[in-house]
């Protein structure tokens, strides 16, 4: 079965995933998830799980930081607690974890554990793991080779944000002010400004957004990760609201079912889903979209200019008057939206639509509107009203049979799943002397379940006679078989089991360095009982960095820049300057592609 996942800031965005189509959520834990500012409570988490559940839907908990010795306990209550209120599996980085008095839980591999081997992803599924998420970094070549020799469950990202340093190994936010992406708190200094320099000094690009990288879209590469042995489709975005999730999901869920209707395969979670609008990634935050090189070498990875949202291209200014501009181009601007717009420097600056006049566009600013500019628009302010009141609707699909019975009548209700449930009511049986009107009261009101997640398709009456009932007859009928197949569903929801295995299962590496993120003695113990020989702490005990690789990337620079001749020569080694002037040397892995950035 085939699974898209979506992410979850709270419950209300995680309702409206599940509202949309999603076949999983994943959700920040309490405390310890790699995104810090998007904790939910466990009442929280309580309150998505008892909404996903009746539409088999999965419910994810992160909890993927690395942790110090004095944690360990309050993470595994946590987990404890998350296992007790009925979630479905725990995303954990700290290897520590595995050593802990942990419930019988799905465990899996965040992609903070940088799985990026067959050898590592071998490893993970020998010790207990039940998924790994696979790094960003991988090629469909690559993919095809871990599937070739491994049976976990393999999840890869296919949208959202992209960290331009390794999952998991990377330490430029902790080396420059302290700030751990491996606990959480990253500074993203991915997203500010440099000035790239040759080792003489010289000035080769100036104060442009040189690490951010543009946003993932794998959308026409879904087929093709099936095909290579991916089964879950995973949504980045734990910080974005709910309209940008509601877009992102519906987009997904209609691609993924013509797809898996045309394999013949099926999704992990039950119900249709009626959207009541058109997706459209475009209107969504994104920086410019890359499929990151997932078939082969990616020419243009990066969004130098700006790391913010630029959104979809409205058109060119014609024309500037007093207090507006004419745009010539196909999209409608209206009252509310946003745009933005590149000014004479290359910077990005914005406005609002304060009103509109025929072809003339009233902004709230006109500074920096000049004749012949490109305008964005950044915001579509109708759109999303649309994805906030009611984006979707979300139903299971079931078939009822009424039947005689000797003291009354029974009503069989059947889901899309196989669940059935049957109730018998003993009703005085009168037969109707208005014969169609009696049936057709019977079928409308059995099938009257706008309150419920269930539409009913077909309402069979095999009475050998029609009777007639009273309404309130067949509403409480209709709401006891309702009730009772709920039952059912619940009984019979798959479920996920799993936990640490203790073995020793030989890791792939003899050796770990301060990349290999041991920050815990349980940690380390458990890497030594897996044959590890000699293991360096982890960074965040207060390393320095200086002269340490802080950042290992698949994007280059040179590449980027179309400084490479594609000889695969080793290239000299260039400097990174910060806004504070704070000075990296650029480190080029020419061959395979990349750079590591180290802190000078």
């Amino acid at each position: 079965m085939i699974e898209l996942l979506a992410p979850a800031r709270d419950a209300k965005t995680a309702i409206t995933a599940i509202e949309c189509g999603a076949d999983a959520v994943y959700i920040g834990a309490p405390r310890f998830g790699a995104r810090q500012a998007a904790g939910s409570s466990l009442d929280d988490i309580r309150r998505v799980v008892e909404f996903a559940h009746p539409y088999y839907v999965k419910v994810y908990a992160a909890l993927n930081t690395l942790l110090y010795d004095e944690e360990l306990a309050e993470a595994e209550k946590i987990i404890r607690q998350l296992y007790d209120i009925g979630v479905d599996g725990v995303i954990v980085q700290d290897a520590g974890l595995l050593d802990a008095d942990l419930p019988a839980i799905s465990l899996i591999a965040s992609t903070q554990m940088n799985n990026d081997s067959t050898e590592k992803v071998k490893f993970l599924e020998g010790v207990g793991f039940s998924r790994a998420i696979l790094a960003r970094e991988l090629t469909l070549s690559q993919i095809r080779e871990i599937r070739k020799h491994t049976s976990i469950e393999l999840e890869c990202f296919i949208h959202g944000a992209l960290c331009v340093g390794a999952s998991g190994q990377c330490y430029l936010s902790y080396a420059i002010g302290g700030r751990s992406g491996n606990r959480g708190v990253c500074a993203q200094p991915c997203r500010r400004i440099y000035t790239l320099k040759d080792k003489s000094g010289g000035v080769v690009v100036k104060n442009r957004y040189l690490l951010s990288l543009k946003d993932l879209n794998l959308s026409g590469y879904l087929e093709e990760m099936i095909d290579a042995g991916v089964c879950a489709f995973k949504i980045e975005g734990r910080l974005k609201d709910a309209s940008y999730v509601a877009n992102t999901v519906g987009f997904y869920r209609q691609k993924l079912d013509a797809i898996l209707a045309k394999k013949g395969l099926r999704k992990s979670s039950s119900g249709g889903v009626r959207l009541n609008f058109t997706p459209d990634l475009g209107k969504t935050f994104n920086r410019g979209y890359t499929d990151y090189g997932i078939a082969a070498k990616c020419e243009k990875m990066g969004a130098m200019d700006t790391p913010k949202s630029v959104g979809e291209f409205a058109g060119v200014v014609s024309r500037v008057d007093k207090g507006g501009f004419v745009l010539d181009g196909k999209v409608e601007l209206h009252n509310g939206d946003g745009i933005c717009f590149f000014d004479t420097q290359n910077n990005l600056g914005g406005t609002v639509v304060n009103g509109i006049e025929g072809r003339k566009i009233k902004p709230q600013k006109m500074e920096d509107i000049r004749a012949g500019m490109k305008i964005y628009r950044n915001y579509d302010h109708a759109f999303n009203k649309l994805l906030e009141k009611n984006p979707a609707q979300r139903k299971i699909l079931i078939w009822m049979v009424l039947r005689d019975t000797n003291e009354g009548v029974s009503l069989t209700a059947k889901d899309e799943d196989g669940n059935e449930a049957i109730v018998d009511i003993k009703i005085e049986k009168i037969p109707a002397q208005k014969k169609d009107a009696a049936m057709e009261t019977i079928r409308t009101q059995l099938k009257k379940l706008g309150g419920t997640i269930f539409e009913c398709v077909e309402v069979r009456v095999e009475t050998p006679e029609v009777y007639f009932f009273a309404v309130s007859a067949m509403n409480e009928l209709r709401r006891a078989v309702v009730g009772k197949l709920l039952e059912a569903r619940e009984q019979n929801r798959p479920r996920k089991r799993g936990g640490a295995i203790r073995n020793a299962v030989p890791y792939p590496e003899k050796h770990l360095s301060y990349r290999g993120n041991v920050l815990n003695t349980r940690a380390r113990a458990f890497y030594l009982r897996h044959g590890v020989e000699t293991i360096d702490p982890a960074a965040e005990t207060g390393l320095d960095l200086t002269g340490g690789v802080a950042m290992t990337t698949k994007y280059c620079l040179r590449r980027e820049l179309g400084l490479c001749d594609g000889a695969g020569r080793q290239s000299e080694a260039m400097i990174l300057e910060d806004e504070d002037g704070q000075q990296f040397e650029v480190k080029f892995r020419c061959g395979p592609c990349g750079m590591e950035i180290v802190p000078k």
